[in-house]
């Protein structure tokens, strides 16, 4: 973990947007216009169903006069017959229409779903920084998944309902349309109880879904720093951390299924009104000769043929809700403008088979001016900041924990905006380079590296699509991975990552700095890079990461003071602030803060250096190399 994140409290983060309705309605509109003839096809198919579903209801108040007026039983047995096919027809119709409506909305979710991964794969670092990884975790997992069982599931029977309430509204105007008033009747305390649920529900479904997000950001700080949690004895800090979050999105789920229940209160007192009022209406009409009794019969019928649909809707009113907010969070992250990327004049990538040397670049300077540097409305952590490194140059940032050495690296490698200061890569503002220049020319790697699931060639290929088997294993031999490659049942088409061959962390970081040569950028941001590795692998990661940014301009978060004593020049950083900076000799000789912790460091037994600074320094050091 980096220097600032192994506290535990609240911080205040800046969520991923989250659109509005008009804004998701509208995303929705444009993915179905993609799609007119699978558009087109599941709604004929839904109406037709619905329509069809309206057979039986008049057929039996036909049935009704028939057998007043007293017609044989051929006619009976005709009536029965068209009952029977209607029946059967609707229900071919209602299967063809939901098998083509869930595809229709899976392929729409489909596409959304893979413009929420581009756009997120896109987004300035510094953004995702301050969102957090559990806000585009939830929104990219929980959200998707919510609204992938509505659409498969829940989304078609919900679209079939709402045309039947609305083709038996019309069926009932058709009998009489004073039948079709009396149904009418229920609609206001249908309307009072909905807008009632509404009013309550949707802004729970909102809070539901951000607090699911910080659930899972709680859980996923606290498995990412788990290391550190155990260090530090946090383990039960981070669990009652993660019982409040869950705690929160427990009750607010509870809170809604109160208010599930009681809507269904007010809705079996709705479909009492209405029905009492259609039977009255017919009760009326038949006795004053206006309508027959097959007429009044089958407008009960009708209003009673609502109960159903309309409880669908009711009952698949929370799903459908959570949907829609799912929906606005992943149309926020779609709907966010892309990073501008000018056309900066600057030399091109240039990959292990450009020079001599694998991923040797043109050499490029780098400054970084940060007048003060806070994370939203906390204290400043960095402050009075004049960094520049020369073309080609190795400095090595020493501190404290807690003294802004990640911060500093992260705002050098363009992944954090400083509050007020600029970043100039050959003398060109970061922000008008643009996002995607910047990742091209400046490589941030940490000590938390990931090794993606596939081939080990896949895997580097990551950083150039275009890099050949031998290119790939040159940076391999550079970063002094060849043993591991000999050792791989079938070399670069050996599966590694999840499912594969379990790589360790060491041998992480060893594809991770191979990546880094085959990317060939300018500039490399090494955050404590070669921190995973023991006592026995010190040494050996520390010279593949030597390697690997030889003729790069290299900013290097010092985990061991052995990776400071061969730089170019050592910065020494406390409470935010540069105090020293200068060669490891010159520093030594100065005696300040760095030659005190270097001798604490580097001596058997324990040191107490003199003056304050030695609170400041007693977390930096790492047990000493044998």
């Amino acid at each position: 973990m980096t220097d600032e994140s192994t506290t535990i409290g609240v911080e205040a983060r800046q969520l991923l947007p989250t659109a509005t309705a008009r804004q998701t309605w509208a995303a929705l509109r444009a993915e179905f216009a993609r799609l007119p003839g699978l558009s087109v096809t599941a709604a004929t198919l839904l109406v037709a169903a619905a329509a069809t579903g309206l057979v039986a209801p008049w057929v039996l108040g036909r049935l009704v006069d028939d057998v007043i007026n007293g017609s044989d039983t051929p006619q009976i047995v005709a009536w029965a017959g068209v009952i029977a096919g209607a029946a059967l027809l609707a229900g071919l119709l209602t299967a063809a229409g939901a098998a083509v409506a869930a595809r229709l909305g899976e392929t729409v979710l489909a596409r959304l779903r893979e413009r929420v991964i581009d756009r997120a794969l896109h987004l300035p670092s510094a953004t995702l920084e301050r969102a957090g990884t559990g806000d585009l975790v939830a929104r990219a997992g929980d959200d998707v998944a919510v609204a992938t069982n509505v659409i498969s599931t829940s989304g078609p029977a919900f679209l079939g309902a709402l045309l039947s309430i609305v083709l038996t509204a019309a069926g009932l105007f058709a009998l009489d349309w004073r039948l079709g008033l009396a149904g009418l009747a229920a609609a206001p305390a249908y309307a009072l109880a909905l807008r009632w649920y509404l009013k309550r529900s949707v802004p729970y479904y909102a809070r539901e879904r951000v607090a699911t997000g910080e659930r899972a950001q709680a859980m996923a700080g606290a498995l990412r720093g788990s290391a550190t949690v155990r260090a530090y004895r946090m383990e039960d800090a981070h669990v009652a951390r993660i019982a409040d979050r869950s705690a929160v999105a427990r009750d607010l789920s509870l809170e809604i299924f109160n208010f599930h229940t009681r809507l269904g209160l007010r809705m079996n007192r709705s479909e009492f009104v209405g029905l009492a009022a259609v039977l009255l209406a017919g009760f009326l009409l038949v006795r004053d000769d206006l309508v027959t009794v097959g007429a009044a019969t089958t407008a009960a019928l009708y209003f009673h043929r609502l109960f159903n649909p309309i409880g669908l809707l009711l009952l698949q009113s929370d799903s459908v809700l959570q949907a829609g907010a799912s929906l606005a969070r992943l149309v926020g992250v779609t709907s966010l403008p892309a990073p501008a990327s000018p056309d900066v004049p600057g030399p091109a990538r240039r990959g292990p088979s450009a020079t001599a040397g694998p991923g040797r670049p043109e050499p490029a300077a780098l400054e970084v001016v940060i007048a003060r540097h806070c994370y939203d409305d906390g204290p400043v952590v960095l402050q009075d900041i004049a960094l520049r490194l020369a073309a080609g140059e190795r400095v090595a940032l020493v501190g404290a924990s807690g003294a802004g050495k990640s911060t500093l690296a992260g705002i050098a490698a363009g992944i954090i905006a400083p509050t007020r200061g600029s970043v100039c890569l050959r003398g060109v503002p970061l922000t008008q380079l643009g996002e995607h220049r910047v990742r091209r020319e400046i490589a941030l790697i940490s000590q938390e590296v990931h090794v993606f699931a596939g081939t080990l060639g896949d895997d580097l290929r990551l950083a150039d699509p275009d890099a050949t088997d031998a290119e790939i294993a040159a940076a391999l031999d550079l970063v002094g991975a060849t043993a591991l490659l000999r050792t791989l049942p079938d070399g670069l088409a050996t599966s590694v990552g999840e499912g594969g061959r379990h790589l360790t962390a060491a041998q992480a970081q060893q594809l991770a700095l191979a990546r880094l040569v085959l990317a060939g950028p300018a500039v490399a941001v090494l955050d404590e890079a070669t921190a995973e590795a023991g006592s026995a692998g010190a040494r050996d990661l520390d010279r593949a990461a030597t390697a690997a940014t030889g003729g790069r301009t290299t900013l290097i978060v010092a985990h061991r003071l052995s990776q400071a004593a061969t730089a170019d020049r050592i910065v020494v950083l406390e409470h935010g602030r540069i105090t020293e900076q200068g060669t490891h000799g010159q520093l030594l000789e100065a005696g300040g803060g760095y030659s005190r912790l270097w001798r604490s460091w580097s001596t058997p037994g324990p040191v107490v250096p003199q003056g304050r600074e030695s609170e400041e320094y007693v977390q930096v050091s790492a047990p000493r190399e044998n």
